[in-house]
């Protein structure tokens, strides 16, 4: 598999023998490239889960193809990064085109259909959804969609393989059929093109206006869409059933505000109660009876040197505390926002509880669409800032990308907090929360208004809700764990390694001085947290788990919290706020959230302080 992050990157473009899934978003084409490739991309039951594009080998017949897929969008005017990807493969000489039209919303998937047909790229259409279709009381006729559409149109479930082979095997139809040349598909698609161009000339010649000519276009191919589904569709009368009932209630300021207030304590509670109940009965016992006490074994028989051995298993030794920090005090918290966060996709409640805040939002400076991208900070910061490429003006990226950098501490930094402040006092943790919280609103008024540009209203398809498949639920829940130990899991044991060689062999002391008018004048903690500043810039949670081992009174774990909430992203999220956008940003977001971090730390120590002498 390649996945491409980059929209202007050329390498799939380039690609001979191309079959593109194309379709509105939500529509489920990463579950069809997935069952076809047996390569498991991301799905989720809204708008916007595939921002990049993504490619994989596919055997039909006796031949090997390229299958893409393309990112999801509503319509082919280039309006986004999105919309200029999907015209860009459309251009690029594609074989085949499989589209996916939404059964559930078929006016809106018919019209984007039918904007692709001008390209003259031979298409089998995939009516998937159906099995939604049917319980909201509509009983669509793929034969009449043939018929209207002029194109072999294949009922499917996707997410339970329904309609798969047979959409498969109608693609090699088509494919063994074609004799058209390379070169022929080219000169169609730039026929394509012009015949558009000169249409839209025609209609300006009569409305004075390219625009409006354009407009008036689109309009009439929403009236054909419109015309083909009173056509293709029979309500059946059914009653809505209650998981639609429900999905209605969730739209509505009440009671969904109220079911939303639940959804989200109740994923809160269950993170945060069942991961600390998961780290103090199982993986707190497995690592201090069981993991350290096999290596500190081990490690005692070679005789090795005393700081050798301090640096393996000594106070901050590797064999002791990469288990403690990253398998007890992560892990469980990492786990569990997993499982939740997922079933939360897939059922479809986020984008609801984008429109139910949206009006919230908008009085921060954003919209409540981009409430998807900064919950997903939560989970980790860097697809989240990946995730801010559907909205449709840069500066909403700029500033959802600094909330997320600036308040939005991923799930193994929001464990670690858990884990320190959850020890000493539940008021404590609640004390950081609302610190956030504060901090989170002032970063949104400060950045939009900073950052020149526009953002746009909420535009957003809710999708229907939906108890999760089983299996794709899992198999995501397991691609994610994977993502996680694969790509966290290397930093942090670098993390752990500095730790180890700071602390064994004395060069922390160095350091630690060397910090000490900020770490210990300033923030009024002890010398020894300098090294939570060090280990931070690697990882955000590893600016946490030092704390856990000293003496902290209840002061200083509360600054100790706020600083490592806000402190400087790790390298990662450096890494890829300077690849969405440029290095200017990158340097402005880190240095921004360092001296965020130190001066609020800062602040509250002196100030609480100084409300304790003075009462």
């Amino acid at each position: 598999m390649t996945h491409y992050e980059i929209p202007g990157d050329k390498k799939a473009l380039e690609l001979e023998d191309k079959i593109l899934i194309m379709g509105s978003p939500n529509v489920g084409k990463s579950v069809f490239f997935s069952e076809y490739t047996n390569i498991h991309v991301n799905s989720s039951n809204y708008a916007g889960t595939t921002v990049s594009y993504t490619h994989g080998k596919i055997e039909i017949g006796d031949k090997s193809y390229n299958l893409i897929d393309v990112p999801g969008t509503y319509s082919l005017t280039a309006s986004s990064e999105a919309e200029s990807v999907a015209i860009q493969f459309l251009k690029s000489r594609p074989r085949a085109i499989m589209f996916i039209l939404n059964a559930a919303d078929l006016t809106g998937s018919i019209k984007l259909l039918l904007d692709v047909m001008e390209y003259n790229i031979p298409t089998v259409v995939a009516l998937n959804l159906v099995d939604v279709a049917e319980r909201k009381g509509q009983e669509i006729s793929a034969e009449s969609l043939e018929d209207k559409l002029g194109l072999p149109v294949i009922p499917t479930v996707a997410v339970k393989r329904k309609g798969l082979d047979e959409l498969l095997a109608k693609v090699g139809e088509i494919l063994a059929t074609e004799k058209e040349t390379v070169e022929d598909v080219v000169t169609k698609t730039a026929v394509a093109a012009e015949a558009d161009s000169v249409e839209e000339t025609n209609v300006a010649e009569t409305t004075d206006d390219v625009d409006e000519a354009k407009s008036l276009i689109d309009r009439q191919r929403w009236q054909k869409a419109a015309d083909i589904v009173a056509y293709c569709v029979r309500d059946t009368d059914a009653d809505p059933s209650r998981l639609d009932r429900f999905g209605d209630l969730l739209l509505k300021p009440w009671p969904g505000v109220l079911f939303a207030v639940l959804i989200v304590l109740a994923s809160l509670g269950i993170i945060v109660g069942v991961g600390e109940a998961l780290r103090s009965i199982a993986l707190l016992p497995l690592v201090n009876q069981v993991i350290v006490p096999f290596f500190e074994k081990i490690i005692l028989r070679l005789n090795l040197s005393d700081i050798l051995h301090n640096v393996l298993i000594g106070e901050y030794g590797i064999f002791r505390i990469s288990f403690e920090w990253i398998i007890a005090l992560i892990l469980p918290y990492v786990l569990l926002f997993q499982l939740v966060f997922s079933f939360l996709e897939d059922s479809g409640i986020l984008p609801r509880l984008a429109v139910l805040f949206d009006n919230l939002m908008r009085k921060l400076g954003i919209q409540g669409g981009s409430l998807i991208s900064i919950m997903l900070g939560f989970g980790c910061s860097v697809p989240a800032i990946i995730g801010t490429r559907t909205a449709t003006t840069r500066k909403e990226r700029l500033v959802v990308t600094a909330i997320i950098c600036f308040s939005i501490p991923c799930i193994s930094q929001t464990g670690a907090l858990v884990s320190l402040l959850s020890s000493y006092s539940y008021w404590l943790l609640l004390a950081v929360l609302l610190t956030d919280v504060i901090i989170f609103i002032v970063a949104a008024k400060i950045s939009s208004k900073l950052i020149k540009g526009h953002i746009d209203p909420l535009l957003i398809e809710v999708p229907n809700l939906l108890m999760p498949d089983r299996r794709t639920y899992f198999k995501k829940f397991g691609m994610r764990m994977k993502a996680f130990l694969v790509e966290a899991e290397g930093p942090m044991l670098i993390a752990v390694f500095v730790a180890a060689l700071l602390a064994e062999t004395g060069l922390l002391n160095g350091v630690s001085g060397f910090l000490k008018p900020l770490v210990s004048d300033w923030l009024g903690l002890p010398e020894e947290a300098a090294l939570s500043l060090i280990l931070g810039i690697i990882r955000r949670e590893m600016s946490v788990a030092p704390l856990l081992s000293m003496n902290l009174t209840g002061l200083q774990m509360f600054v100790g919290a706020v600083v490592s909430l806000l402190y400087i992203p790790c390298l990662s999220v450096f890494g890829i706020v300077t690849k969405e956008f440029n290095l200017k940003v990158g340097l402005a977001i880190t240095a921004g959230t360092v001296v965020t971090a130190i001066l609020v730390g800062g602040i509250l120590n002196h100030t609480i302080r100084l409300l304790m002498l003075v009462f």
